[in-house]
């Protein structure tokens, strides 16, 4: 196979993605003799599209995957998406009414109806991107979160919860959004910093004329109050525990209660208990057996028992009560603040607290074996920081809201008897109450998109079947994730996959940061600072995507991207395929590299680099440590390879007659591209190819093993000293400015026998490497003074350039006279500096430390340069 003279990313992607796919290498072996290795990727939305943390996040599973394959583990990596219940109804919405309808108006299987078949024309778009990348899913195996076989496990996981008294319906706070007309689990809702007013209200008392004070930022809810809490222990309110207050604009006598939720050190140490539009006052309001009164609707409007505030919208109702609480003159001041509320992150409107009847999962039962199974590492966390996270959450967790007020997702197989009221929950759809034989009407609402996604380790695997991909492949073996759903999704999979399969639904959760932009911004699209990752793949590659994403990355910690990283990830593919086209172009035609060791110091040295990369990188990857496998052969290849190897064998090729040499520039390469194949599989396929390797595709290669018997420490050594010199050298010329073809004289002189024999035995490349005219090698104890030349100090001994005929003397002099001044004037500025007493003692000490280490720099280089001078006389 021959290389074109220019590499171009879109046709060698497009090409090998479809060559794997039709070869099904993406497939697990199935060999039940070997380890299995199994992820099942995070659900994306079928909203979605492909964004830069999708990138980051497909890359390291991609990276896990290739590697664990090419270890020869029967691995899968199984593909799928989350039908996204309130994200994709709300789209469907949308597009009806552009056709001048509502789903109201076309009806709820119509509306179904509609948003499978916008599923089936758009769902897919991600999985497509994702493709784009390299993902090496296992297509065959792809699911959905409402196929029939998932839609099994969540009516059977949802019968046996209530079955067992786990499950119940019952009245509870929720997050309501009133636009979408649908309770929203937490990560829902998000929390915007917005100025609000805080007001302090005067309660009058039943009895005489006091009054307590209490302060809210919600004035329409006190419409609903059915107390005023203080804290027990609090004695301004001791002596007014049990008395009752008249409730301002609505003449209802409620009670004073003591309640220990109440921080008396905020504002007047007194609250409204308002127990049907607050989460902390429901919980008092049960605690003290308080009525539930609700004032406002699930359009957001004042109901009924708003009294004369009926059908205001929440804004208005506000405004109003400010009004007629001024008129009454009970309000005792007003505050202008800053606080978190809550909006629906689907359509920005300000979620309202409601009481509302819903399913809900009793979590606490749930929650314990889970905790317990990473207090024991059963399931590890990466990095393990965020256990704390995770234990906080789970030892604190409250009960789960499951159900959701919209048409599209799994709906709840609870039916409801129209005669009796009788509840029946069932695995198959029913007509009539098996009770009294009365027709049944089937709850209308569904169940959270996270009740579904909860059971995905499993659920996709088959269960609550006993099939051989469950047997195989269950537990999974890492769950690669954002750190930012921990609660909301990590969690409860851990908690239904112990509690219904027996066992962990993984071993290990890895967990991403955030990408974010290069001043550490969240990517948004108000700020415009978000990049397309399609559009890097178009213009640069994915495999230049991949190795920019993960080059700057660790697990828990977020990222950083800039343009200028994906620009250096294409330079980099670059440098890789030109120097396998620089070994293809010295391959004779019909060449087979030999097998024999070769024992030329510099070509046992590549092996020794490469056998402490294999080493490192297999250490790094069973790690998750990513970035730093990528950096072991981004290194290896740009630095020892490239920069180093193929340079010190340029003379022995073009001498012929080397089967050694070529030989180690193309096994070494082999092995290399396998190396970097999980990170850059495009790439490394279509040069693994070229290079004629006997592996019909580097993707069912073996992972590469250390092969100590083709290097040799001692060549090692012969080459790092060899390296030295040739840097010290390079300084020399670098110093003078010789122009990079120019050749020059060179002398090294060695400090004892031993350095002289490691230098002779690469002198050749080393004077190569330097463009040297001529590299003389010298022991020191035989080596008379050089004039004319300038040193610098290597590993095991000296170098010399001479200057004679190499450049103009008496210019040079001038040269280094006025920079020798230019230093000394330098010099007495931070002398002074360093005299004065007000700066040594008022500075910081780092400063000063800085300051004179400064001194110090300036000091050392007026003395070479008096050495440099020197040596021109």
């Amino acid at each position: 196979m021959e290389l074109s003279p220019r590499y171009n990313p879109a046709e060698v992607e497009d090409r090998w993605y479809q060559t794997w796919k039709e070869r099904s290498y993406f497939r697990p072996s199935m060999d039940k003799g070997r380890p299995s290795f199994c992820i099942v990727m995070p659900p994306p939305n079928v909203t979605g599209v492909l964004h830069l943390g999708h990138a980051l996040n497909g890359t390291w599973q991609d990276i896990l995957v290739r590697f664990h394959r090419m270890r020869q583990d029967n691995t899968l990596w199984l593909p799928g998406t989350d039908h996204a219940g309130i994200s994709t109804q709300a789209k469907v919405d949308e597009m009806i009414r552009t056709q001048g309808k509502s789903r109201h108006e076309i009806g709820r299987d119509a509306f179904v109806e509609a948003v499978w078949e916008w599923k089936d024309r758009y769902g897919g778009r991600i999985l497509e991107q994702m493709a784009k990348l390299g993902a090496s899913v296992d297509w065959d195996r792809l699911r959905f979160t409402l196929d029939e076989g998932l839609s099994k496990a969540v009516t059977e996981v949802f019968v046996r919860l209530y079955e067992e008294g786990l499950l119940y319906r019952g009245y509870y706070i929720t997050n309501w959004c009133v636009d979408c007309r649908t309770a929203l689990s937490d990560i829902e809702v998000e929390h915007q910093d917005e100025a609000g007013q805080l007001t302090s209200i005067a309660y009058p008392l039943t009895e005489g004329d006091g009054e307590i004070v209490v302060a809210t930022t919600r004035p329409e809810t006190m419409l609903g109050d059915t107390a005023v809490a203080v804290h027990p222990d609090d004695p301004r309110y001791q002596h007014l525990i049990g008395k009752t207050v008249i409730l301002p604009l609505m003449n209802r006598e409620i009670p004073i209660i003591p309640d220990d939720y109440v921080d008396r050190d905020f504002g007047t140490g007194a609250v409204k208990v308002t127990p049907a539009h607050d989460p902390n006052d429901f919980a008092m309001g049960q605690r003290h057996d308080l009525t539930q009164i609700k004032v406002i609707d699930e359009d957001g409007r004042m109901t009924a028992e708003a009294g004369s505030y009926q059908g205001l919208t929440r804004e208005k109702a506000r405004s109003r009560v400010l009004d007629d609480l001024t008129a009454a003159g009970l309000i005792r001041d007003t505050q202008s603040i800053v606080h978190a509320v809550g909006h629906c992150e689907r359509c920005n409107t300000v979620i309202e607290p409601l009481l509302s009847l819903q399913w809900f999962v009793k979590v606490a039962p749930l929650a314990q074996p889970a905790i317990e199974a990473v207090k024991t590492g059963t399931v590890e966390f990466v990095p393990e920081r965020f256990e704390k996270i995770y234990m906080n959450w789970m030892e604190n967790v409250r009960d789960w809201c499951v159900s959701r007020q919209i048409w599209w997702g799994h709906r709840i197989p609870a039916y409801y008897c129209r005669a009796e009221g009788h509840t029946t929950v069932s695995r198959t759809p029913i007509t009539a109450c098996p009770e009294c034989q009365s027709p049944v009407d089937q709850d209308p609402d569904v169940l959270d998109t996270w009740f579904s996604s909860a059971l995905w380790p499993f659920s996709t695997l088959g269960w609550p079947d006993d099939t051989e991909d469950l047997r195989i492949f269950y537990p999974t073996s890492v769950l690669s994730t954002g750190y930012d759903i921990i609660f909301f999704w990590v969690s409860r999979m851990i908690m239904q996959g112990i509690h219904f399969t027996g066992q962990k639904p993984f071993s290990t959760v890895l967990l991403h940061g955030l990408v974010r932009d290069a001043q550490g911004r969240k990517m948004s699209k108000s700020l415009g600072n978000g990049v397309d990752p399609l559009e890097v793949i178009e213009k640069y590659g994915a495999d230049a995507l991949r190795i920019a994403l993960v080059l700057g990355s660790a697990p828990g910690n977020d990222y950083r991207w800039s343009w200028e990283r994906f620009e250096a990830g294409s330079h980099f593919a670059n440098k890789v395929y030109n120097a396998m086209r620089f070994v293809l172009m010295n391959r004779p035609e019909g060449f087979t590299p030999v097998s024999e060791t070769s024992f030329h110091p510099v070509d046992q040295w590549i092996w020794h680099r490469l056998n402490g990369t294999i080493e490192s990188m297999t250490d790094q990857l069973q790690r998750f440590e990513f970035g730093e496998a990528a950096r072991a052969i981004y290194d290896f290849f740009w630095d020892d390879y490239c920069d180093w190897y193929i340079e010190m064998t340029k003379d022995r090729l073009k001498a012929g007659g080397n089967a050694g040499v070529l030989s180690t520039l193309m096994l070494v390469a082999e092995r290399a591209l396998k190396l970097l194949h999980p990170f850059m599989p495009f790439l490394t396929e279509e040069l693994y190819q070229a290079l004629g390797s006997t592996q019909e595709s580097i993707m069912i290669a073996d992972w590469p093993k250390p092969q100590p018997n083709r290097s040799d420490t001692d060549a090692a050594e012969v080459v790092d000293y060899m390296q030295r010199l040739v840097r010290a050298g390079r300084n020399l010329r670098a110093e003078v400015g010789l122009a990079p073809a120019q050749k020059a004289e060179f002398v090294a002189v060695a400090d004892d026998e031993a350095v002289l024999t490691r230098w002779q035995k690469v002198g050749a490349e080393a004077g190569a490497l330097m463009k040297a005219e001529s590299l003389e090698l010298r022991l020191k104890r035989d080596s008379a003074p050089l004039s004319r030349a300038i040193s610098g100090v290597t590993r095991g001994g000296s170098i010399y350039l001479k200057l004679e005929g190499l450049i103009d003397l008496e210019r040079e002099r001038e040269r280094l006279k006025k920079a020798r001044a230019e230093a000394i004037k330098e010099q007495g500025r931070i002398q002074a500096r360093l005299a004065d007493p007000k700066f040594v003692e008022r500075a910081p000490a780092d400063i000063v430390a800085k300051t004179r280490e400064t001194l110090a720099e300036w000091e050392a280089r007026i003395e070479r340069l008096k050495e440099r001078e020197a040596a021109l006389r």
